[in-house]
């Protein structure tokens, strides 16, 4: 247990990198509409690539401006008895990601969309011909599976050097496992807040446009959070969070190209929406209360 003078360094860090987040991520998402760029086509996305570093980058200010050096980073992927876990990391990301769409689907079988309209229009720009739009669904389901979980890593990494290799640690020095599990997810949510408001993930259509967004961004980033979380304080890396924040980036489209249009997008079909992301919900229920159960029993013992 840390003494008082300790925590109120601690209190100090994070209020610093959180601030920092914040004002790194969200200036250099406002180029965006300043430059007149629209979002989601051309630079902007390069833009919003270069946001997600800024976790990153306010971690190593944060530790400069403090003093605090750069131990415990963790970069070190702690691979030596954790093969098991590792695997079960990598592959289960996209069977927990498609799992959620068909969750979405039963829930609202009226939305599936077996004529792959939006998917065969996406193929007539820039699809081989004889590539058949069930064929075409298999391979991107296989890519997701093979390499979602490396496929964005350095992005995703971007983020996570900074959401759980930094401020969920320095959260858990000043209050239990589950609230900086929380804490750290609402953070991470409420940084989104201008992509949101541009349309990221739920466009911008919706009734309650944008803070029925905001609000759904946030519950989202708490329950993937939760598992990422988890990963991380289980593995002692910020690796696997990364993994699994990858395989959600790389996979996150793949039930829309299943809907039919006029489908909710605070809904579904996508793991952000509130019936796409029931199956991460439920796992981040369990792993929320198993970590507080081992940190009761390490309190106690």
């Amino acid at each position: 247990m840390q003494t008082e003078p300790g925590n109120c360094a601690t209190k100090k860090r994070i209020v610093l990198f959180i601030i920092l987040s914040i004002v790194i991520g969200w200036a250099i998402f406002l180029i965006i509409p300043l430059t007149g760029l629209s979002y989601g086509e051309g630079s902007s996305i390069l833009i919003l690539s270069a946001m997600m570093f800024s976790p990153a980058i306010s971690s190593i200010l944060t530790r400069l401006i403090s003093k605090e050096g750069f131990k415990q980073m963790l970069l070190k992927p702690n691979f030596k008895g954790n093969i098991g876990k590792y695997l079960l990391i990598y592959f289960g990301s996209s069977i927990l990601l498609f799992l959620s769409g068909a969750v979405y689907f039963l829930i609202f079988l009226q939305m599936l969309d077996l004529n792959f309209t939006q998917l065969k229009a996406m193929m007539a720009a820039n699809t081989p011909l004889g590539l058949t739009p069930g064929l075409m669904l298999i391979l991107t389901a296989l890519q997701v599976i093979l390499i979602g979980p490396i496929i964005n890593i350095i992005p995703t990494m971007g983020e996570e050097l900074g959401w759980r290799g930094y401020l969920l640690p320095k959260l858990r020095e000043v209050c239990s496992d589950r609230t900086a599990l929380v804490l750290t997810g609402a953070v991470w949510g409420f940084w989104h807040l201008p992509a949101i408001v541009m349309g990221h993930n739920y466009g911008t259509e919706y009734f309650g446009y944008p803070w029925l967004g905001i609000a759904a961004m946030i519950v989202f980033c708490i329950v993937l959070g939760i598992i990422e979380g988890y990963a991380t304080i289980k593995l002692n890396s910020a690796i696997p969070a990364a993994m699994i924040h990858s395989t959600a980036n790389a996979g996150a489209a793949l039930p829309i190209l299943l809907a039919k249009e006029g489908y909710n997008t605070l809904v579904g079909p996508a793991i952000s929406g509130l019936a796409g992301g029931i199956p991460l919900l439920v796992l981040a229920l369990i792993l929320f209360i198993k970590v507080g159960a081992s940190s009761e029993h390490n309190n106690n013992s």
